[in-house]
């Protein structure tokens, strides 16, 4: 409403009145759309290194499963990056050792600007999985995973969001809910060795 003198102005013909009621729609709107335009990234930007954030160990030792695994900061082949370690076995209906970390708001636009994650990795030729969770999932094997093989030598890898399938789920991926991501060994008996340099959300 206008202020007139103090007072509190509506127009009370019927027509000004609505004529009015859209006019200041439309100025509550306009600088909330500005507000999205700005927040949009252009084409190529990616988000703050994920590494950055508090990552913690999660094995299936948590479901009486027998895997044991260790997270390192570590040197290389020339770059600073953080490793899972360990072994994974199948026994006891287990098979994973995992690295995860929560997500802040702003890791990831609420409004979903971002295409894939971009993780720069070497490993030991094993195959490994990225798993995101979301405030949708419940149940704790429930996830969204995409793989990847990690070469001896450091290589990028480029998982679109397209390419995460649902797992125990029938829920697709929501990205406006995304609270967690983890990069897993899993499915297999085998010493994992997995470093990772960056890891990051981006927009082609």
């Amino acid at each position: 409403m206008q202020l007139l003198a103090g007072k509190a102005f509506t127009p009370s013909n019927p027509v000004r009145l609505l004529l009015w009621l859209m006019a200041t729609a439309m100025m509550t709107l306009e600088p909330v759309m500005a507000d999205m335009s700005e927040k949009t990234d252009p084409p190529g930007v990616t988000s703050d290194n994920l590494l950055d954030r508090e990552w913690r160990l999660i094995s299936d030792q948590v479901m009486g499963g027998v895997s044991t695994g260790r997270l390192e900061r570590d040197q290389v082949l020339g770059r600073d990056c953080l490793c899972l370690r360990g072994n994974v076995s199948t026994e006891n209906n287990g098979g994973f050792i995992q690295m995860a970390a929560d997500l802040r708001e702003n890791d990831i636009e609420a409004r979903s600007v971002y295409d894939g994650i971009k993780l720069w990795v070497s490993g030991n030729r094993h195959q490994y999985n990225v798993h995101l969770r979301t405030t949708d999932l419940w149940l704790p094997w429930q996830s969204y995973r995409a793989s990847f093989k990690a070469e001896q030598d450091w290589r990028q890898i480029t998982l679109p969001f397209e390419r995460f399938e649902s797992y125990k789920t029938r829920r697709k991926l929501n990205l406006n809910h995304l609270k967690r991501i983890g990069l897993v060994a899993i499915g297999s008996d085998f010493n994992a060795g997995l470093c990772v340099s960056d890891i990051r959300f981006y927009r082609d």
